[in-house]
């Protein structure tokens, strides 16, 4: 069995990340990817915001990892002319109910190191964007929006500069825990195995699949999860409002918010909605590990309460402005609704597990790969 130094599974933005910051510390890295091209799932089916890290739990990975990340994310964009835009963000209370939440968000961001957030009133928010209307708002100077199939192809370039090779079309279809790293088998046109010291499993949705394929891998440590499916519509029309537009947060999700990408386009979403539970997982099956068993179809009568949802902080959206746009899947581990990141090595000194990494993945992607490597150099802590 042919060996080599390291294995990324995975050839989304954490894998890129992973596989860049490996390539960069001297390692020899391979990156298989199961599907024809990079980030075809979950890193090109978000809203592309840069998050400040406000909604997470203190001392979470989720927290911790955004917070370092978003500035390690802009200091990156800005040094490899990354289309990118530090635009700002307004989390909306449409009633008065709602302005503790906003209370609770500004704690919450504080206790994660994130003091930027400034509380703007009924009538100065009219200022800020005068289409809005709501009781009160946080704004969050340092969100941001960006690129990121151009964020994946620099990261890409970077680790193929340092000697990184890739192979698509290139499933992982089992392994085995060994003494001196993990032999994987590999599907595709050309069924291979080899084996490696270090394998890295950032296979985003079908993380937990390859885990579990991995002989030696306690079933007790693969977790359940579910699946909760984000459609977004697309807005016809001119977009009144130069801010990313947050409600305030629902379970499973941050609500119907408004984005806008690099070009100025405008789109709402993503609603939550669940494709499985915990206990079920069967939604994404198949013997191979790939995507073409995922619908990401936008089903055209979800915008009925789009609509309710964004009226509630602009009223005058017009009807028949909402138009099917595209859809992500999010991990939700042990089916959780708000589940924190787990980066696993428990299984074995040649394994890295990397499981859950729904949003703010992209935020945090190079923090991520940063704590890979380190876990790489000195697997002591």
């Amino acid at each position: 069995m042919d060996t080599v130094d390291c294995v990324v599974i995975g050839a989304g933005v954490i894998g890129l990340a992973v596989a860049r910051a490996l390539a960069l510390a001297g390692r020899e890295v391979i990156v298989v990817e199961a599907e024809s091209a990079i980030g075809t799932a979950t890193s090109s089916r978000n809203s592309e915001v840069i998050h400040a890290g406000i909604y997470y739990p203190a001392g979470s990975l989720k927290a911790r990892l955004c917070v370092e990340g978003k500035q390690r994310l802009y200091a990156y964009c800005a040094a490899r002319d990354v289309p990118h835009a530090r635009i700002g963000k307004l989390i909306v209370a449409a009633t008065e109910a709602q302005l503790p939440d906003l209370e609770d968000l500004k704690a919450r961001a504080g206790a994660n190191g994130v003091d930027d957030l400034t509380f703007v009133d009924k009538l100065a928010l009219s200022k800020l964007e005068p289409a809005l209307r709501g009781a009160g708002a946080l704004l969050s100077p340092s969100t941001g929006i960006v690129d990121s199939h151009a964020f994946m192809l620099a990261l890409q370039g970077d680790a193929e500069n340092a000697g990184a090779a890739f192979a698509f079309r290139t499933p992982v279809i089992g392994g085995r825990l060994t003494e001196t790293g993990v032999a994987l088998r590999f599907g595709g046109d050309d069924p291979f195995a080899l084996e490696a010291g270090l394998v890295v499993n950032a296979a985003g949705l079908f993380a937990h699949r390859v885990m579990a394929s991995i002989e030696g891998v306690p079933p007790r440590a693969v977790p359940r999860v579910a699946y909760a499916k984000g459609n977004y519509f697309s807005l016809t029309g001119t977009c009144p409002f130069s801010r990313l537009i947050y409600p305030v947060p629902e379970a499973g999700g941050l609500g119907v918010h408004l984005t806008l990408d690099m070009g100025g386009q405008a789109r709402f979403g993503p609603d939550v909605e669940w494709l499985n539970d915990a206990r079920q997982d069967d939604v994404l099956h198949g013997d191979v590990l790939h995507g073409d068993d995922i619908d990401y179809a936008v089903d055209p009568a979800r915008s009925e309460p789009f609509y309710a949802a964004i009226r509630a902080y602009w009223p005058d959206l017009a009807d028949g402005s909402l138009h099917p746009d595209y859809s992500g899947i999010r991990v939700k581990l042990d089916g959780a609704a708000s589940p924190d990141f787990r980066i696993d090595s428990a299984c074995g000194p040649g394994l890295i597990n990397l499981l859950g990494f729904e949003s703010p993945g992209l935020t945090a992607s190079l923090a991520v790969a940063e704590r890979v490597a380190k876990m790489v150099a000195d697997p002591v802590t």
